[in-house]
């Protein structure tokens, strides 16, 4: 079994939210039915597809054996890639880190000081 952190992008907003009722349950938990999620050389590329030039992110750095949950890796767009998600709400104690994550000047993202630069 894979224990690699995985990561999660979500808005300040988001994430202050969940930690007031202890849990993460964002909407594409109900749209989708699961958390998308990024291996770390996953993440720059997931940001810049879904949230280029995007202000007030946040990216959760998740251990995945404290979630409760196991780790889907799949493919759910028809690419090659696999994502990790995870198929129900995140307990707060699951998220190990915090990074506060703006976009770069020209829209798309880095990865934040502390973190491996093992991104793309």
């Amino acid at each position: 079994m894979n224990t690699d952190p995985i990561y999660h992008i979500t808005t300040r907003s988001d994430w202050r939210k969940a930690r007031s009722s202890m849990l993460y349950h964002p909407s594409s938990l109900e749209s989708e039915g699961f958390i998308h999620c990024s291996a770390l050389n996953q993440v720059c590329s997931s940001a810049r597809r879904h949230f280029y030039g995007q202000t007030g992110l946040v990216l959760l750095e998740i251990d995945p054996t404290v979630s409760g949950m196991k780790v889907q890796w799949e493919n759910t767009t028809g690419g090659e890639e696999l994502f990790p998600h995870l198929y129900g709400p995140l307990p707060v104690r699951a998220v190990l880190r915090v990074y506060d994550f703006p976009p770069n000047p020209d829209g798309n993202f880095s990865l934040p000081a502390g973190l491996p630069a093992r991104g793309d």
